[in-house]
């Protein structure tokens, strides 16, 4: 079952494990508490068994689409091998989702089959799911399903022959407004991503691939599971994201190579510090997000480098690192990629980044624009989404949503969402680049930057910090810290901040903006101004910061009121209609994971 060139196909990456027996997948028995293994052979072999019973289980003529409603457990992979080897497609079905936005993701992907677990039974209670039909894994009925395509081998069993062109993945892209757009993803490009990645890193078969970051999320499977495959790496899976076993679980697997997204490596850094924090054999993290200031901590506490890169899902723009990239820069355009950073006003290309001896950038307000690939793209489409997919392409160009700068030598650098783009004062300002900067300072734990309406016009910075254990919110240390940055702009200072205890995150451990931008300055539901995330404000714009009060917070409301942009807030009225002061803006409540 061996080729002896690149498969074009993850069905054949699949097959190519028959009859190889070297490690491939390990994971902790949940009725031992034990960590199991199986081999490449095995994992082949569940695929295939998995591969039969969907094909028997499809409704002809239905679209091949199956759901995925799993923590990361041997099945998760078991069935996206299934999908691959069948010429199906999976959803991934996120479990934070609830009552009808779950239901939304499952039947807007028209899956016939959802596979889940026990655990995640409740989450489907009084949900109308019709023409779907439910699989709970590890149960008795499961497994008899399972029982008679036990003996099937990896290509006896389709759909369709699965083929490049054939769609694999369905999955969602987290975005701020509106709901999740599910990406396809076909054979073709995700097994040549799988061999690109494996490639750049060097993955061998003695290689670990460690999934920590959830399988229903890109990152896991397109940057950890499919260069495992794709490098002959075995795969060792955590159900979910823990901070305190990383290491140990590091260690047990004898993982070398692992992912992240959002504040993954900022909970890492936030454990206690160990005399064993550099035993293990990790040598390198590939993800996003981390920033430079931690991503220099991480590597000095635990030995371990950390490569930033840049690739949505959608696969429509990459880029490049090379080993002359300068740090906190991602690196160049991808081969036989057409890289822009284009100003979203005027859209003419902004002019290159200035930027000082120490890296940090100097004409942010026109340097910064929206990554556009005005060449081939391996974009996809999103199914049964033609309006996003004509936003996402416009003028013929993909438009990533991302913002960027690029400096005098080609080399493109983060710098946010294009939801995270703030104008204040008429200048535009990019949230990534004020986080990068209040990110020094050493009391702080997390940061998250984001606008929040101007009483009159435009937008304000506002900040949200969760501090250092054991840290108090000292505004006279922050003034000055302020000050003493020589890249921080006349208007990037924050005007509110608040302190929290943890940072919201999503189920991908990314800051939960939406929920931040949702509560503003506004007291959360049930907190007043002695709840555990007091908001700090600089009046009149003046340098001092000091806590909003109740006082302060009718005036402001009041403010917005007159100018007619109370409603941009989004508080809650009294019967009169006008704000209702402290007790009239609550409701803005959010939660930590």
């Amino acid at each position: 079952m061996r080729t002896t060139t690149a498969p074009e196909t993850v069905a054949e990456l699949i097959a190519r494990q028959w009859g190889d027996h070297r490690p491939g997948l390990m994971y902790e028995d949940p009725d031992s508490a034990e960590r199991a293994v199986l081999t490449r052979h095995q994992a082949a072999r569940e695929a295939a068994a998995r591969a039969a019973l969907l094909v028997d289980l499809m409704p002809p003529g239905a679209e091949p689409h199956l759901g995925i409603l799993l923590d990361n457990v041997p099945e998760f992979p078991h069935w996206l091998g299934a999908a691959a080897l069948a010429g199906a497609a999976v959803a991934g079905i996120n479990p934070t989702r609830r009552g009808p936005e779950l239901a939304r993701d499952i039947l807007h992907t028209q899956c016939r089959i959802l596979v889940t677990e026990r655990a995640h039974l409740p989450l489907l209670r009084g949900l109308d799911l019709p023409g779907v039909r439910l699989l709970v894994t590890g149960t008795e009925e499961y497994e008899a399903l399972l029982a008679p395509c036990a003996s099937a081998k990896p290509g006896e069993d389709v759909l369709r022959p699965p083929g490049p062109a054939d769609r694999l993945l369905l999955y969602f892209t987290s975005g701020s407004t509106g709901a999740p757009k599910a990406a396809v993803c076909t054979q073709g490009r995700l097994a040549a991503a799988g061999h690109s990645l494996a490639r750049q890193f060097s993955v061998a078969p003695d290689d670990v691939h460690y999934v920590c970051m959830p399988l229903f999320h890109g990152n896991a499977v397109i940057a950890d599971w499919l260069p495992a495959l794709a490098g002959g790496a075995a795969v060792a899976l955590r159900r979910r994201f823990s901070a305190s076993a990383f290491l140990d679980d590091a260690r047990a697997y004898r993982a070398t190579y692992f992912t992240y997204v959002g504040r993954a490596i900022q909970y890492l850094l936030a454990t206690e510090p160990r005399p064993e924090d550099r035993d293990h054999r990790l040598r390198l993290g590939f993800g996003t997000e981390a920033g430079a200031v931690d991503a220099a901590r991480f590597a000095e506490r635990f030995g371990v480098r950390l490569v930033e890169g840049y690739g949505a899902t959608e696969g429509g723009a990459s880029v490049q690192r090379t080993p002359d990239t300068p740090a906190g820069a991602l690196g160049r355009a991808g081969e036989g990629d057409d890289l822009a950073v284009i100003d979203p006003d005027t859209g003419r290309e902004c002019p290159a980044a200035r930027l000082d001896g120490e890296g940090r950038l100097l004409n942010g307000g026109e340097a910064i624009g929206e990554l556009v690939n005005r060449g081939r793209s391996l974009f996809e489409g999103y199914w049964r989404n033609p309006a996003a997919e004509a936003a996402r392409t416009r003028g013929g160009w993909y438009w990533t949503g991302d913002l960027f700068f690029r400096d005098a030598a080609g080399f493109l650098y983060f710098a946010g969402r294009t939801d995270d783009r703030l104008r204040v004062d008429s200048e535009n300002l990019a949230a990534a680049v004020i986080e990068n900067i209040l990110a020094r300072w050493s009391r702080a734990a997390a940061v998250a930057v984001y606008a929040v309406p101007d009483e009159v016009a435009g937008d304000q910075v506002m900040a949200a910090l969760a501090l250092r254990e054991g840290e108090v919110f000292d505004p006279a240390a922050f003034e000055a810290f302020l000050a003493a940055q020589p890249d921080l702009g006349t208007k990037m200072a924050p005007r509110y901040v608040r302190v929290l205890a943890a940072m919201p995150v999503t189920a991908t451990n990314k800051v939960h903006r939406v929920a931040l931008r949702r509560a503003g300055f506004l007291p959360r539901s049930g907190e007043g101004k002695g709840g555990p995330d007091p908001v700090w404000w600089r009046p009149d714009r003046s340098p001092a910061y000091r806590r909003l009060d109740e006082g302060d917070l009718s005036a402001l409301l009041a403010a917005y009121e007159a100018q007619g942009r109370a409603a941009l807030l989004h508080p809650h009225r009294s019967a009169g209609g006008r704000p209702g002061g402290a007790q009239g803006a609550a409701g803005h409540g959010f939660e930590h994971p």
